[in-house]
C-alpha cells in the first residue's frame, strides 16, 4: 500500500510500504477512505515531537471501511463504515473507565498515552491502517452521514467541545470569547451554543476566518490587529469581561489575551498546543477567582456529536476548504502549511 512516511524533520514522502496486519485479537484493519492533515502533523514535521521516529506513517484522523477484524472484536464487522477516533481506548484501565482515555494505560504505543496513531504507531495518512482496541476506538457511521462530515469528528469537534466548552464550563447566558478561529477554534464556536452561550465572540487576525466564524455560530467578530480589540470585547460585557475565554492558538500572546479578557470568577480554557513556556501573571490573577483548564481530548463525546451531525445540527459542511486525492498528499501538505496564503482550513484526502 501507499502511505505518507515521516523521514525526520522537514522530510516526508508518499511511499510504498507493507500492508498492516492484525497483531492483537482486538485489532481491526481499516481501509482509509478519507483522511486529513492536522496542525499537530506540522509540529511533527518540524521535529517538535521527538517521540515520532523516522519511518512512522503520519495521521490520526480518518473515515474508512473495516476489511479485517481480530477474533475478539464484537462491535464491528467487515464492511462497516467507521470513524477512526484520534484517541485509542482499551476501555478497561482506570483512565478509560473514568472518562480519560487520552491517558490510556494499555501498553500499545506507550503506557499512559492514548494518542498513538501517527505518533507512536503507524497512522491514517495511508491506504490502510491497523486500529488497536477496535471495539472502543471505532464508531460505526449511519449510511446518510458523509465521509466529509464524519471526518471532522475524529479530532477537531471533540477537541473543541470537550476542552473548550466542557472544560470551560460554559453555561446558559454566558459570553464566550474564542481567541483563534482556526479549525479547533471554529469547532469551539460551533459547539458553544449547545450549552446555551448567549454571545460567542471570535477573535482572530484573519478576516476570512472571522467571516467563517460568523457562519458557524459567532455572534460577534473582533480583529485582534485592531488597536482597540480588547475594548471591543469588554464593551460586549458592560466592561466586566467574558465568562469564558478560550485559547485556541497555542502561543503565549493569545493565552495572555485570554487572561486579560476573562471576568472575575470566570474561566480560561486552554485548547491550543503550546510549544513554549507561558508566563502566568499570578500576582494579578490570584485575586480574580478565575479557573484555568487545559487538556488532551478524550473523544468521549464523539458518539453524541455524531448524533447531532446525523440530524444536521452542526455546521460541519463549512470546515473543508480543499480536496485532494491520496497521491496528492504532498501538495495537500503544502496547501495546509501555507494557510495564510491559501485560506486552507481542513484539507480532505480521499481515494
Amino acid at each position: 500500500m501507499k502511505a505518507l512516511v515521516y523521514h525526520g524533520p522537514n522530510t516526508k514522502s508518499w511511499d510504498e510500504v507493507p500492508d498492516p496486519v492484525l497483531i492483537e485479537v482486538g485489532d481491526a484493519i481499516v481501509r482509509v477512505d478519507t483522511t486529513t492533515i492536522c496542525g499537530t502533523d506540522l509540529h511533527i514535521l518540524k521535529g517538535d515531537v521527538p517521540a515520532v521516529t523516522q519511518g512512522r506513517i503520519l495521521g490520526h484522523e480518518g473515515v474508512g471501511t473495516v476489511v479485517q477484524v481480530g477474533s475478539a472484536v464484537r462491535n464491528h464487522a467487515v464492511g462497516d463504515r467507521v470513524i477512526i477516533s484520534c484517541i485509542s481506548s482499551c476501555g478497561a484501565c482506570t483512565y478509560c473507565r473514568s472518562g480519560n482515555p487520552s491517558h490510556c494505560l494499555a501498553d500499545e504505543g506507550a503506557v499512559g498515552i492514548g494518542w498513538i496513531l501517527g505518533h507512536l504507531i503507524d497512522g491514517t495518512q495511508a491506504e490502510m491502517v491497523r486500529i488497536p482496541f477496535a471495539d472502543s476506538s471505532l464508531y460505526r457511521l449511519p449510511e446518510h452521514v458523509s465521509d466529509e462530515a464524519a471526518l471532522l469528528l475524529s479530532d477537531i469537534f471533540p477537541t473543541g467541545f470537550e476542552i473548550g466548552v466542557q472544560y470551560g464550563q460554559v453555561k446558559p447566558g454566558d459570553t464566550v470569547a474564542v481567541v483563534g478561529a482556526g479549525p479547533v477554534g471554529l469547532a469551539v464556536i460551533a459547539t458553544a451554543g449547545l450549552y446555551g452561550a448567549a454571545q460567542i465572540v471570535a477573535i482572530d487576525l484573519d478576516e476570512n476566518r472571522l467571516d467563517l466564524a460568523k457562519q458557524v455560530g459567532a455572534t460577534h467578530c473582533v480583529n485582534s490587529g485592531a488597536a482597540d480589540w480588547k475594548q471591543q470585547v469588554l464593551d460586549l460585557t458592560d466592561g466586566y469581561g467574558v465568562d469564558v475565554a478560550v485559547e485556541a492558538v497555542g502561543v503565549p500572546a493569545t493565552f495572555q489575551m485570554c487572561t486579560e479578557l476573562v471576568r472575575a470568577g470566570g474561566h480560561v480554557a486552554n485548547v491550543g498546543v503550546h510549544g513554549k513556556p507561558v508566563q502566568l501573571e499570578l500576582q494579578d490573577l490570584w485575586i480574580k477567582n478565575i479557573s484555568i483548564s487545559m487538556g488532551l481530548v478524550n473523544t468521549t463525546t464523539l458518539a453524541m456529536l455524531l448524533k447531532l451531525v446525523a440530524q444536521q445540527k452542526l455546521p460541519v459542511e463549512k470546515f473543508v476548504t480543499h480536496r485532494f486525492a491520496f497521491d496528492e498528499v504532498i501538495k495537500a501538505y503544502e496547501t495546509f502549511g501555507n494557510a495564510a496564503e491559501t485560506h486552507a482550513l481542513k484539507v480532505l484526502l480521499s481515494r
